[in-house]
């Protein structure tokens, strides 16, 4: 698939830098995960979405080409600086999807702005605070490392992305996609801050009022399953869909399939 070209606005205070798949469509707003750029969504996945929808991914702020501020990071401001998005390409209402980080951005987002969100879907995300599942303090070692060469950084990524019978069977180089967009290891750092200072969603979760749909992979390291689980039980009417055998990297695992769940849910209530 040919990748649109890269696209800028200014969004409280930064230049903000996206990309948007598919002309025609309700749109569908993904939110990246940590220290994540717009090209480490896996086009297969995003062209599935694509057909269906008019898909708009970005940057956020200090990672890719998106500029930053001297503001301190946190989850709200970056579900400010995705409503500011919606604002500037006159969205006035979306399907929101966060992956990881980005589900606890998209948390952030549903909850000031109910009414700019239609559908949700939380993929490997977790409600923060005291309530969430943490991972194993190597696994962060190793998904924080920034050092090395640009192949070095991803086989460390490979290692708890997917789990070892996966590794075993298949070659992660296979199913990713090409990066060169970089995170530098201070926006890295401040972005780890803002996410474990987080407080979380955990109370709040009862009050959102939008279809959602839980995703997670039952092999997920990075983000254990039981916080998808938590997720799931906290939202009202919250649908909760797992992968067998996937881990955090469930979008390159099994695009088609996790493709087909989330249209599944959008499309499926729409109609």
């Amino acid at each position: 698939m040919e990748l649109p070209p890269v696209l800028y606005t200014r969004a409280n205070g930064i230049t903000l830098a996206y990309r948007i798949y598919g002309s025609n469509g309700f749109p569908l707003v993904l939110i990246n995960g940590f220290a994540s750029t717009m090209d480490t969504w896996n086009p297969p996945f995003i062209e599935f979405l694509a057909r269906r929808f008019r898909v708009i991914v970005f940057d956020n702020r200090g990672t890719g080409f998106t500029s930053m501020a001297e503001t301190p990071f946190s989850m709200p401001l970056f579900a400010e600086d995705t409503i500011a998005l919606m604002d500037a390409l006159k969205i006035s209402r979306a399907d929101i999807l966060g992956l990881s980080m980005g589900a606890s951005i998209a948390q952030e987002l549903v909850l000031a702005h109910p009414y700019r969100v239609d559908r949700l879907v939380l993929v490997s995300g977790t409600c923060g605070g005291e309530k969430m599942v943490m991972m194993q303090p190597e696994v962060w070692e190793r998904l924080s490392d920034k050092r090395g060469t640009g192949t070095e950084m991803a086989e460390r990524m490979f290692s708890v992305l997917f789990p070892p019978a996966w590794r075993t069977a298949y070659d992660p180089w296979q199913y990713c996609p090409e990066v060169t967009e970089t995170t530098g290891e201070d926006v890295a750092a401040r972005q780890a801050e803002a996410l474990f200072r987080w407080p979380g969603s955990f109370e709040r979760l009862p009050s959102i009022r939008c279809p959602a749909l839980v995703v997670t992979g039952t092999e997920d390291v990075v983000i254990p399953p039981k916080n998808s689980r938590i997720l799931a039980d906290r939202i009202p009417g919250a649908q909760l869909k797992e992968f067998p055998g996937a881990g955090h990297g469930l979008q390159y695992q099994c695009p088609g399939e996790l493709a087909g769940a989330v249209l599944g849910f959008l499309t499926g209530i729409r109609e």
